[in-house]
C-alpha cells in the first residue's frame, strides 16, 4: 500500500505545478499585464523609475 502512495504524491505535485503554470500563462498573456510590462519597459528605457 505504501508503494503506490509516492506515485500519488508525485501525481498531485505535477497537477499543482501544471495548474500554477496555467494561471501564470494566462496572467502573462492578458492585455492588462502586457500593458503594465510595456509601460514598465518604456519607463526604464526613458530613464524613469
Amino acid at each position: 500500500m505504501d508503494a503506490g502512495s509516492s506515485t500519488v504524491e508525485y501525481l498531485m505535485v505535477t497537477l499543482v505545478a501544471v495548474a500554477i503554470a496555467a494561471v501564470l500563462y494566462s496572467l502573462a498573456t492578458s492585455d492588462m499585464v502586457a500593458g503594465l510590462l510595456a509601460d514598465l519597459l518604456e519607463g526604464a528605457l526613458q530613464g524613469q523609475t
